[in-house]
């Protein structure tokens, strides 16, 4: 793997995973009850820093592997750290980390980190191999970890403690024109948003009485093939495979160059970023919530009238996207523009309408992006500008406001909120 870090002193890989157990925080502090926390993947030294910000005003301050603590080191992770996910509770962080050649003993592993009460992070077990790790997500219920592997996708069963027993998929893929290159994934909820979250806002499913489906669906973002892959998923074991009636896995296609996915909270639609032509294809999920519009709750996808959705101002190069929690509006990262883009969903029809501002900046070669559960804060990193681009969000309108910038280790890459 290419090297990619760039610091003055290299530590030893041995037992380098245990060290972000012991590098604390240069004085500030964190309270759950005040404070939200946020973590960082930082490549450069290949460490997670975590940072604590006040939920009205929105003030940041480091905990924990700050650039002052870790600005001369490297390999603390003993490999490149790259997608970060929490899981709804905020108790446990997963992280893919990535072997790099200048880290001893280095691999492809995914990592488990226990949240602490005071904003510190320690691993927990040992790291899981996992051959080929590009991308992470985890299911609304927090169940299951889905790692795509360029060409197939790994489940994980998440147990107590953190543990991660990875599933046997047995499905029968289709014939494609070329090896899939699976960028993205997500899966369907089996959980709705709780009701009045945060005492401001319901999502439209947030109703008492009203209950999830009980079939799961995952989604693979194919970027050679430009179609996504649907796979059913046991909902006791996480293993994937075909969806009820079909033979071999169902595709559907995109726009060129897919790159993102997001799934609606409520299940009633999808949405994948193609980067060629800056656009949006946006999809609704043949699921038990939107029948009679479709025949069979089967988890198939019916492209939603007038999409592809084009990206509005001068954004460009659509990536990653993240839906809110009440699933009224999406967020798509411009990744050649360096911006945030907002947009409005018809919870009827699923058509989306730019928000104003149609974009807003972020730093240099935004990475990743996280919302928070409470649909009150998100956060992108800045890959080419050690940093991490921070917003508040007015729920009812979607709107961002950008707050100040906030400096982290080189390299940012992947970010999660709790």
């Amino acid at each position: 793997m290419t090297e990619i870090m760039s610091k003055r002193l290299w530590l030893p890989g041995v037992g380098a995973l245990i060290l972000i157990a012991f590098l604390m925080a240069c004085g500030s502090s964190y309270n759950s009850s005040s404070d939200g926390l946020v973590l960082v993947g930082s490549q450069g030294s290949a460490v997670i820093e975590t940072f604590s910000f006040n939920l009205n005003s929105g003030h940041i301050s480091p905990v924990a592997n700050s650039p002052n603590d870790t600005g001369n080191s490297t390999c603390l992770l003993n490999g490149i750290p790259t997608s970060i996910v929490l899981d709804p509770a905020g108790s446990y962080a997963y992280a893919i980390v990535t072997e790099n050649s200048s880290c001893s003993g280095s691999k492809n592993v995914i990592a488990a980190f226990k949240v602490l009460s005071d904003g510190n992070i320690t691993a927990v077990g040992s790291p899981v191999s996992d051959p080929h790790p590009v991308a992470m997500s985890m299911d609304a219920a927090g169940k299951f970890l889905f790692v795509s592997e360029g060409s197939g996708v790994n489940v994980y069963s998440i147990g107590t403690g953190a543990k991660l027993t990875l599933a046997k998929n047995a499905y029968t893929a289709p014939a494609t024109a070329l090896a899939p290159n699976f960028v993205a994934l997500a899966a369907t909820p089996t959980v709705f948003p709780a009701i009045g979250i945060s005492g401001q806002q319901n999502a439209v499913c947030s109703v008492p009485g009203n209950n999830p489906p009980s079939t799961q669906f995952l989604y693979a973002v194919d970027s050679v093939n430009y179609v996504l892959w649907e796979f059913q998923v046991n909902t006791s074991t996480g293993a994937l495979g075909n969806p009820t009636g079909t033979s071999v896995v169902p595709l559907f296609a995109t726009d060129p160059v897919p790159a993102g996915i997001a799934v609606d909270p409520c299940d009633r639609f999808v949405y994948v970023t193609g980067s060629q032509n800056n656009r949006i294809n946006v999809y609704t999920i043949c699921s038990a919530v939107s029948l009679p519009t479709c025949q069979k709750a089967d988890g198939s996808l019916l492209a939603v009238e007038g999409s592809p959705f084009s990206m509005t101002g001068s954004a460009n190069g659509p990536g990653p996207l993240v839906a809110d929690p009440f699933g009224n509006y999406i967020y798509v990262l411009g990744t050649l523009s360096n911006t945030v883009s907002p947009f409005k969903v018809s919870p009827v029809t699923g058509k989306l309408t730019g928000g104003n501002p149609a974009v807003l900046a972020t730093g240099l070669q935004p990475k990743q992006l996280a919302i928070r559960g409470d649909d009150t804060w998100l956060f992108v990193t800045n890959n080419g500008a050690a940093s991490m681009s921070q917003f508040s969000i007015t729920p009812a309108t979607g709107v961002l406001t950008a707050q100040p910038v906030v400096q982290t280790d080189n390299q940012p890459w992947g970010v999660a909120v709790k």
